[in-house]
């Protein structure tokens, strides 16, 4: 049999799961945990096979709870299960220990067997989560590759806190054309804003920095 504990703060989704657990021959359910702390608890009392962990929980999210976890009871496989993809909240639940992440539009024969697979030893990640990983992982080597000569020139002046004015009069361009070249930049970072602009142009080292006076 393969010991579950659910860590879940939404009672619909809990239950749910509940009936996914019974209705599986060779699954049971120790227990339900409705926050981080409980999680860590209710672990440590039951010592599971899997924890379903959700990352969005009060108290304590789930990243944290996974590193706890991990950390007190290695051999304990955390298999995030949420709504989230977004690269950052995968790159930290990997970095806490977690065996799988698992969106919660997967379906019930998918989750079946990522559970079963970690419980093996296998890694557990469903398809947007691996899209989501090899974007973050594409992304700084790509980012700002787009930008023209002029549009690197210009960046370069909006990192260094210049004006349009400024851009214009150092670049022997006129007004309007810093306009149209500072647009372009935001458009091709996918930025807000021109410090947002800066912010990336330095992350991603994709102008040369301004040397020390």
């Amino acid at each position: 049999m393969i010991r579950i504990l659910i860590a879940d703060d939404h009672p619909l989704v809990r239950r749910g799961l509940v009936s996914l657990i019974n209705a599986t021959e060779d699954f049971e359910l120790v227990g339900e945990a409705m926050h981080g702390l409980d999680a860590i608890t209710m672990t440590e009392r039951s010592r599971p096979d899997v924890v379903l962990m959700d990352l969005q929980m009060p108290r304590l999210n789930g990243v944290h709870a996974t590193s706890a976890i991990c950390r007190k009871l290695p051999t304990v496989k955390v298999l995030i299960l949420t709504s989230f993809n977004e690269e950052d909240k995968v790159q930290q639940a990997m970095d806490a220990g977690a065996a799988g992440f698992m969106l919660k539009t997967a379906t019930a024969e998918e989750l079946v067997e990522s559970i079963r697979s970690v419980v093996l030893g296998r890694m557990a990640l469903s398809p947007e989560v691996v899209q989501a990983i090899v974007q973050s992982k594409r992304q700084p080597g790509t980012i700002g590759q787009d930008l023209t000569d002029r549009e690197r020139d210009v960046l370069k002046l909006i990192v260094d806190g210049r004006s349009n004015a400024d851009i214009g009069a150092a670049l022997s361009i006129t007004l309007p054309t810093v306009k149209f070249h500072v647009s372009s930049i935001l458009s091709k970072l996918s930025a807000q804003n021109r410090t947002e602009a800066a912010k990336l142009a330095n992350k991603y080292k994709i102008v040369p920095p301004s040397p020390e006076i």
